[in-house]
Parts: structure tokens; C-alpha cells; sequence
């Protein structure tokens, strides 16, 4: 079956860089300068491959298009995890979305700047795409050969006002400063009954991940990587001042048809979400409910991720 995608938005990455400092290494300068044009070169191999499609399309770089996306078939996003990240933000659960990864890391590159700096990229965990295979997997998306995934989404209440943006990634709430005690109370139900104890605890806060998530921040603070189309969240409370103390309620699952509900008791707070740009302000006595209730994403997945 082929499927009718007709109208396409590819959702670019800038590809600017910032002015060198007076006393930026000239290899570094080099190597930025490089990852500026390969990336720029991406856009054009993409836009070129586009021309030959019957398709329409239009370009937007992400910091200058205006939420919601509607009114196409498919998003294409050219860049890495940030840029398909900001997409999904402002996509429902019917557009499916396509990542290609302008610039992959290079593990030669990565060992050759070893001793002078990090030259690795974005990881481009979720995007099924690079220059190399980009209008392979396109014909296939159009053929209806390749066909999206629903991963799913976290969505977030305060005081029973769900949140607008849904977290594909991760969520984190903590207090403002990283210095800083973050204290809550948490516990798991399913509708009104509780499935666990009332935790009490003092942290530097709380993360919530989605499968889609679990491979990212939360399995480098120990977390388990979870199968990608799991419809379940993970939960972990960051550095607990007594471990020791509910350790084994410290971290574990929400399933689909659970809420994590928590009780801020700090007098400032935040939940991020997806990383440090989408954030909202809580404040002591605020409840927030965490679940995987919010409407799916349609992805692209890489074959590797299935």
C-alpha cells in the first residue's frame, strides 16, 4: 500500500556557529568550522533529494517555525535527537516523523582529538536516516514499505491542569539550583487506589523517562534500558540523602495504566522537560501527576531499535 504523503516539512537544524573565543585551539576552531559544513552540505543533499519527489515541501530551520505543525504528512527532521525532540513537541499523535542525522559521530575522529577535546556529535538514537541512506528510506516511507512506530509520550499534570507539552524523553523535577535540596513526597496508584507507600523523600529531585528515554540520561544514572515500544515509564529519585531509607522504592516502573503523584514541598521547583528549554514552575504544595496517558508519537524508527 502506498501511502499518500504529499505534503512534507523538513525542520532543519541552524547550522551557525558561534564566534570563536580569542583563545579557542585552531584545531578546535577547524573542527567546528567542519561540522558546520558537513552539516550544511546534509541540507542541501536533502533538499535536492526532496526536488525529485512528487511531493510538496517546504524548509523551516526549527528556531523560526511557529507550533503547532499541522497540515502536512510527514515531518522531516535534518540535524539530530535535539532537533526530531523539539519536533515532537509540537506534533499530534496522527504526523509521523522522520530524523536523519546530518553529522554522525565518527569513532576515527573521536580517537584522533581523544587527548584535546570530545568530537563526538549527537548520538541520533531515534533518527533512521543519514545522508547515505536518505532517499532509500524516503522512497520506502512513500512506498508505505516503512511504516512509523508509536512511541509513547509522558504526560504531566499540576494541581490537575494537564501540561501542554508532552515528554518523549525525559522529565526531570528539581529545585532551580542544582545546589539545593529538592523535597517531595511520591507514590504510585492506579485511578484512586495507591500501588506503593507514601515515599517521603530529600534528593536532588525526580526523573520520569519513557522507553524512548530510558537509553539517555536515566541509564547513565543506573536505569535500565526499556524495549522501545513500551508503553510503561521509569522512575528515579536523583541522589537520595538517605538511600538506605525506601531504597528499593527509590527507583522502578509506572505501567500504562498507573500515575505517579507527587507533592512538592519546597518553596520554588521546576519540571523540565526533554532537557533544560521546556520548563514550568512549581511551587510548595503543588501536586504533579506523571503518566504515559498522553498521545503517542509516530516515528521512523532505525531497523535496529525493532
Amino acid at each position: 500500500m502506498v501511502m499518500k504523503m504529499t505534503r512534507l516539512l523538513l525542520l532543519l537544524k541552524p547550522f551557525t556557529v558561534s564566534p570563536p573565543r580569542s583563545h579557542t585551539p585552531p584545531q578546535i576552531v577547524q573542527f567546528l568550522e567542519n561540522r558546520r559544513k558537513v552539516h550544511h552540505d546534509a541540507i542541501n543533499f536533502c533538499q535536492a533529494i526532496l526536488q525529485k519527489k512528487s511531493v510538496e515541501w517546504k524548509a523551516v530551520l526549527r528556531n523560526n517555525f511557529s507550533p503547532p505543525i499541522n497540515d502536512v504528512d510527514l515531518v522531516v527532521t535534518v540535524g539530530g535527537d535535539g532537533t526530531l525532540l523539539q519536533a515532537s513537541h509540537s506534533l499530534d499523535d496522527k504526523i509521523p516523523v522522520l530524523g536523519v542525522n546530518s553529522d554522525p559521530t565518527r569513532i576515527d575522529e573521536v580517537e584522533q582529538f581523544s587527548s584535546e577535546f570530545d568530537a563526538t556529535r549527537s548520538t541520533g538514537h531515534l533518527c533512521a536516516a543519514t545522508v547515505e541512506n536518505f532517499e532509500q528510506v524516503l522512497d520506502a516511507v512513500l512506498e508505505g514499505q516503512f511504516l512509523p512506530s508509536e512511541l509513547t509520550r509522558s504526560m504531566i499534570s499540576v494541581n490537575a491542569r494537564h501540561l501542554s507539552t508532552y515528554a518523549l524523553n525525559d522529565i526531570l523535577v528539581a529545585h532551580p539550583c542544582p545546589a539545593s535540596v529538592s523535597r517531595f513526597s511520591f507514590r504510585i496508584k492506579e485511578g484512586d487506589k495507591p500501588c506503593s507507600p507514601l515515599v517521603n523523600c530529600r534528593s536532588s529531585g525526580l526523573r520520569v523517562s519513557t522507553a524512548a528515554g530510558s537509553t539517555a540520561a536515566m541509564h547513565s544514572a543506573g536505569g535500565f534500558p526499556m524495549p522501545i515500544l513500551s508503553r510503561d515509564l521509569q522512575y528515579m529519585t536523583r541522589e537520595p540523602i538517605s538511600p538506605r531509607a525506601a531504597s528499593d522504592l527509590m527507583h522502578g516502573s509506572i505501567k500504562h495504566d498507573q500515575t505517579l503523584v507527587s507533592t512538592w514541598t519546597c518553596r520554588k521547583g521546576l519540571i523540565y522537560i526533554d532537557g533544560s528549554h521546556i520548563y514550568h514552575t512549581i511551587q510548595d504544595g503543588d501536586i504533579i501527576e506523571i503518566s504515559s496517558r498522553a498521545p503517542v508519537l509516530k516515528v521512523l524508527l532505525p531497523r535496529h531499535l525493532l
